[in-house]
């Protein structure tokens, strides 16, 4: 089970590989607030929903000086081919490690069908330009999510 983060905590450093090469880390977004949203799975519907609303609304973010990463354990072949289809114009980032799935508390204990298992948790936080958590939806419902998060980095 991952790790439990609290607003006002230092959120926790970070290097990924991303969608089209390369690779990115927290350290990358020093001086600017970063909205980052886990999803269980590339191309399903409602990680699909959540991942065009942000896209939808990156511009507005971008004003208030706020970058958005979505991340999942896909590969970054399958962040690829989700980011074409959907013509998303937010980052992906791959961790099939899950170590900084873990670290952030997006990865535990679901159950669907009345089968447990493990895997990832649906939770965004939201980081000051001083690295801190300035706030963290937990248990994420997709519809208004992305317009939720947007005011929230308005007000921070």
């Amino acid at each position: 089970m991952g790790t439990e983060l609290q607003v006002g905590q230092l959120a926790p450093a970070f290097k990924l590989p991303r969608d089209g090469g390369g690779s990115v880390s927290l350290a990358d977004f020093k001086g600017r607030k970063l909205v980052l949203y886990f999803y269980p799975r590339a191309d399903t519907p409602g990680c699909t929903r959540e991942a065009i609303d942000f896209s939808k609304l990156r511009g507005e973010f971008a004003k208030i000086n706020t970058d958005i990463l979505g991340v999942s354990a896909d590969p970054v072949e399958a962040q690829d081919a989700f980011k074409k289809k959907h013509r998303l114009t937010i980052s992906l980032l791959s961790d099939e490690t899950h170590q900084m799935l873990e670290s952030y508390g997006a990865w535990g204990k679901k159950s669907m069908y009345g089968k447990t298992f493990m895997g990832i948790l649906r939770v965004t936080y939201l980081i000051g330009p001083d690295r801190r958590i300035a706030q963290i939806w937990p248990k994420v419902k997709v519809d208004g999510h992305a317009t939720e998060v947007l005011q929230a980095a308005k007000a921070l």
